[in-house]
């Protein structure tokens, strides 16, 4: 079974905090920071997201270290984000809609069809409109938003085919917990079940979840290939991670550090775009020629994105409408 094992945290979180005094990895570096994540050593975001970073800052030579730590070493990725806040854990990547349990506006980032494509996400996310969001954000939370990441669309995996909403009348679809992906549920016409991101594989093995939804990377990293028999590419999300570091952390840095952290995860956001989309087309690719798992390509995306807005004009607030409208004007 190719299902990842976690390795269990060696030592406290609240050690790491210690690290940011005095290069405890034996490098020369005046000043450490963790970086945590929930994905698998070969998962994008590691391998071409955290580990990239560490490297590209200590190519940087500004007495600045990091030191990466996936795979949840340090916490279910219900609590990595916690730790940041209160400076346990220096950096991480955390989806929109996690955040959003802080700071609730940033969460509709996450929201379906929120954006019709990457490349929509990013000039958002780049431009003066996205600006008063994340300062906002880094009022509220005392947390600093680096950079966003592509996670990759998300799409429905299950035991059946799923070609319009009306498909996932009475399955029981793993969702995470938090008020915008429930949320994303209920417009979609699912019915949402909570399940801890390190549990899902078993439930989904078990039968307590007849589904989940995430990229394809994901799928395969976490091996619910194993346990599901079709993929519907539905792209109703497209998945957006923030590169967010603890404001004090930040603070610690003199400016020819904040300088280099802030370069190494900015220039790392399209190539691990595009290890992101390397491993999608490369995995599918192995599906089909194995048969681990059934494609289904031929989903009503209109009939989805459809129904979504249609319920969010009537179920978002106001403000959160105007804001969930705003990021794919035009389209």
């Amino acid at each position: 079974m190719r299902h990842p094992h976690r390795w269990t945290v060696l030592v406290p979180v609240l050690a790491l905090g210690l690290t940011a005094c005095g290069g405890s990895d034996g490098s020369d570096a005046d000043v450490t920071l963790s970086f945590a994540n929930s994905y698998t050593n070969d998962h994008p975001h590691t391998r071409c997201g955290i580990d990239m970073v560490a490297e590209r800052v200590e190519e940087a030579g500004v007495g600045l270290a990091v030191d990466t730590f996936p795979n949840s070493q340090l916490g279910d990725n219900t609590e990595t984000f916690a730790s940041v806040m209160s400076g346990d854990i220096d950096m991480d990547v955390q989806g929109s809609a996690a955040l959003g349990s802080a700071h609730d506006p940033i969460g509709i980032l996450d929201a379906a069809y929120a954006f019709d494509d990457v490349d929509q996400m990013f000039d958002y996310f780049d431009s003066e409109e996205s600006t008063a969001l994340k300062s906002d954000f880094e009022e509220a939370t005392g947390v600093k938003i680096l950079d966003v990441w592509y996670f990759g669309d998300r799409h429905f995996t299950a035991n059946q085919p799923i070609r319009t909403p009306d498909d996932l009348d009475g399955l029981r679809m793993r969702f995470p917990d938090s008020p915008i992906y429930l949320a994303n549920a209920e417009a979609m016409g699912a019915t949402p079940t909570t399940v801890a991101f390190e549990e899902v594989y078993l439930a989904l093995q078990q039968g307590t979840a007849d589904g989940q939804e995430n990229p394809i990377p994901t799928v395969s990293a976490d091996s619910f290939d194993e346990v599901q028999s079709h993929i519907s590419l539905s792209s109703h999300q497209v998945g957006s991670q923030m590169i967010v570091v603890s404001g004090e952390s930040w603070e610690g840095l003199d400016e020819s550090q904040q300088d280099a952290l802030q370069t190494s995860v900015s220039e790392v956001r399209e190539e691990n775009r595009a290890c992101v989309e390397e491993a999608e087309a490369e995995i599918v690719q192995d599906w089909a020629a194995n048969g681990t798992i059934e494609v289904v390509e031929d989903v009503d995306v209109d009939a989805f994105r459809e129904q979504v807005r249609a319920y969010f004009a009537d179920h978002l607030d106001a403000e959160q409408h105007e804001l969930y409208e705003s990021l794919h004007a035009g389209s």
